[in-house]
């Protein structure tokens, strides 16, 4: 997170070009050269007015500066090929830099503040707004510098020949420049609501087409249509209304800047009438101002693209700038794998739903979490798994807080499997692969087995090279579980965390799963928690957990002997799977 002043939008874009300022500097200096010789053939017109006033009557002189104009014009497009193939190469290459920056800074922000914001939301800064710096970055640095320095040049020449003629030059400045300042008034309100609007209408179209099923179930295709349309209609509604309070201040501003003619001619005219400015002089004035019209006209249509181009900064800063969980870049990993929770306090926003948790975990333990639903259990196994950072207390691995161990380090501890798992849109092989990388078909393979999912995956139409779909899509959910469990036993980590891993399977697989389980992780820190009771009464300690708090603890005889919660748990567990 960036320390002290904010800098300004286009400073920090500036900033983000790194190694490849360079790239700029020729990309605007080929621009400045090119922008010089679109105007260049101005002065070689002046140059043919004058011979033809002076009666000069070489058809030769002619052609040569006819030729001499077309090279002008040719070297401008070259020189604008050039500066913008410069600029394009350097703005994808510090776009994809920018892109890679924001989510590895995903990985490294609380899981809490990642969750916090819709995934339409992050899509549109990934995609969008990070794509929408390449106008400034590919067109505005090199192109509206060059476009600026032009006609500052062309006047300073002007003003040379006659003072008054520059003025009359720029007399049309003030007036459209107050148009312009009265349509960049409300323009960062607009365009912050049609930010606002589109942020709206992504993430009810990701809503719409991840919940399709459940729509068509419960007939509310029509309802929820209904929604995407009235978002879609104020998406367009925020546009037009920014267009249509735009566009009479606009249409002046571009009428009114570049009409240099409307001063320079009847100023010119009375000069020359009454012996103070010689026809000569006047006619390369004429010409040279009509030279500063192109590249005000250009300079004016990147207006929407600077006045964006705060929000767009803002909206991918919030993301670069945002607070992260902080872990020592180097480090050692921990002596041993036992873990300790020292009076844990956590909250989510402003309701902390951890009151003081204590527990130990001792290393190659088998450690259950129960209780009711909403007690807590799966904040303290992502606590435990450092996807979120304590506010008070501490968690310490071999006697080491976990905030002092190196994120990657800590990371090679720990062994994963929520229950939502996600599998991403690749085969089942690699899926399974992602817990080693470096792993083997026959070993990818060796975990399936040994996980109880080869036969499942076997009867798959393509085997382990099926395509399991977005988000796993393709396969059931009780499928998807067991892959994931296959692919945090590949990882063949040190400290394996259970969180209700088995809630979408039947008995008879789940049977299958922990048996699996209890082999792949005998020598290991094992943490579960289960929503079925009969599936953890072998653990060597169950922590009963009640509104943030540890409610009782012991093995599970112990606890049933306390009669407290967990007996109750137990009951009731023993009743549902008795009329199952």
């Amino acid at each position: 997170m960036e320390n002290g002043k904010k800098s300004s939008p286009i400073a920090w874009v500036l900033g983000q070009t790194g190694d490849h300022g360079s790239e700029y500097v020729r990309s605007v200096i080929l621009a400045v050269i090119g922008v010089a010789f679109s105007v260049a053939p101005y002065v070689v017109v002046t140059d043919v007015v004058r011979a033809l006033m002076t009666g000069n009557r070489s058809m030769q002189f002619y052609l040569g500066r006819c030729a001499l104009m077309a090279v002008f014009w040719v070297c401008r497009v070259l020189c604008h090929a050039c500066s913008t193939a410069a600029s394009h190469k350097a703005t994808f290459a510090v776009l994809g830099e920018i892109r890679k920056r924001c989510t590895e800074k995903l990985a490294r922000m609380p899981l809490g503040a990642v969750l916090e914001q819709s995934s339409g939301a992050l899509k549109n800064i990934l995609i969008e707004r990070i794509d929408s710096i390449e106008t400034t970055l590919a067109h505005i640095v090199p192109e509206f510098t060059a476009n600026f320095l032009i006609p500052i040049i062309i006047l300073i020449v002007i003003f040379t020949i006659d003072w008054r003629m520059g003025l009359a030059s720029i007399a049309t400045v003030p007036l459209g420049l107050s148009c312009y300042i009265f349509m960049m008034a409300g323009s960062a309100k607009f365009y912050e609501h049609t930010v606002t609007a589109t942020k709206a209408l992504n993430d009810t179209a990701v809503e719409y087409i991840s919940g399709i099923q459940v729509i068509k179930v419960f007939g509310k295709t029509q309802s929820s249509y209904d929604r995407f349309v009235h978002d879609a209609n104020e998406a367009a509604s925020s546009f037009i209304d920014w267009m249509r309070a735009s566009i009479i201040p606009f249409t002046f501003a571009m009428v009114i800047m570049p009409a240099t003619m409307v001063s320079v001619l009847p100023i010119g005219g009375l000069l020359v009438k009454n012996g103070s400015l010689s026809s000569a002089d006047f006619v390369t004035i004429i010409i040279l101002a009509v030279g500063v019209i192109t590249p005000i006209i250009t300079l004016m249509s990147y207006s929407d693209d600077i006045r964006t181009m705060g929000t767009i900064v803002n909206e991918v800063r919030s993301v670069l700038d945002a607070p992260e969980m902080e872990r020592p870049a180097e480090g050692e990993a921990p002596k041993d794998c036992s873990i300790r929770l020292n009076d844990v306090h956590f909250s989510y926003k402003d309701k902390e739903v951890l009151h003081g948790i204590t527990m130990d975990i001792p290393a190659g333990s088998y450690t259950a979490l129960v209780g009711p639903s909403g007690s807590g259990k799966s904040t303290i196994a992502r606590l435990i798994a450092s996807l979120w950072d304590v506010n008070s207390g501490s968690i310490t691995l071999g006697g080491t807080d976990i905030r002092n161990i190196p994120q990657e380090i800590y990371a090679d501890q720990i062994a994963y499997v929520s229950q939502d798992n996600y599998l991403f849109n690749m085969t089942v092989r690699e899926n399974i692969r992602l817990g080693k990388p470096s792993a083997s078909d026959e070993e990818v393979e060796k975990a399936a087995r040994e996980s109880g999912c080869h036969d499942f995956i076997m009867s798959l139409e393509n085997g382990y090279d099926t395509m399991v779909g977005s988000s796993g899509g393709h396969l059931s959910g009780g499928e998807r579980q067991r892959i994931s469990i296959a692919r945090a036993m590949l990882k063949a980590a040190p400290i394996v965390i259970l969180d209700e891993a088995t809630a979408y399977t039947d008995p008879e697989n789940e049977a299958v799963i922990q048996r699996s389980v209890s082999k792949l992780t005998q020598g290991k820190t094992l943490i579960v928690i289960a929503h079925r009771l009969s599936t953890i009464t072998g653990a060597d300690r169950i922590y009963v957990i009640k509104d943030g708090q540890v409610e009782d603890s012991g093995t599970h005889e112990e606890l049933l002997e306390h009669h407290g919660l967990y007996e109750t748990m137990w009951n009731l567990h023993m009743e549902v799977k008795d009329n199952g």
